[in-house]
């Protein structure tokens, strides 16, 4: 069962790169765009990070935290994060757990060949936990991501 706007998020959401235990609650208060992407370090996931890189100080003046989420581990997320010099947490959700409470991961298909994996898909979180929007694969513009949501905001 996928989660949906109007929903409150899960109060216990991972581990993040460094293995510190991310709670719904340590973003109460603040807007929270909660990222969900298919793998570090390839061109799309790439592009997406450094567009919350570089608006972060805007996105951060908006009201928002950025927390992003891929099935990647936290070695991996660690190398991804000093090598894009990224300024937020990214969970290590290795055990699937999240993406499936979310509703994000799923059949995809590539080149004819079908796989399971995350769907690109970010969730804006309202300061008391409530998804107030959902914005998905089809939508997402990697490059243009944080224009996105400062638009809408």
């Amino acid at each position: 069962m996928a989660l949906k706007i109007g929903d409150k998020i899960p109060g216990i959401l991972g581990n993040d790169q460094d293995g510190n235990e991310i709670k719904a609650s340590d973003y109460a208060g603040s807007k929270l765009v909660l990222y969900f992407y298919p793998k570090d370090n390839t061109p799309g996931c790439t592009a997406e990070a450094c567009s919350f890189r570089d608006n972060f100080s805007s996105l951060r003046k908006a009201g928002y935290q950025i927390l992003g989420v891929s099935v990647d581990d936290e070695k991996s997320h660690r190398k991804f994060i000093e090598k894009q010099q990224l300024p937020f947490p990214l969970i290590a959700d290795t055990d699937k757990k999240l993406v499936e409470t979310f509703g994000v991961w799923g059949e995809k298909t590539l080149a004819g060949r079908k796989y399971m994996g995350t769907f690109r898909t970010t969730f804006i979180v309202n300061e008391s936990g409530i998804i107030e929007d959902i914005i998905g694969p089809k939508q997402i513009k990697t490059k243009e991501h944080a224009q996105q949501i400062l638009q809408q905001s």
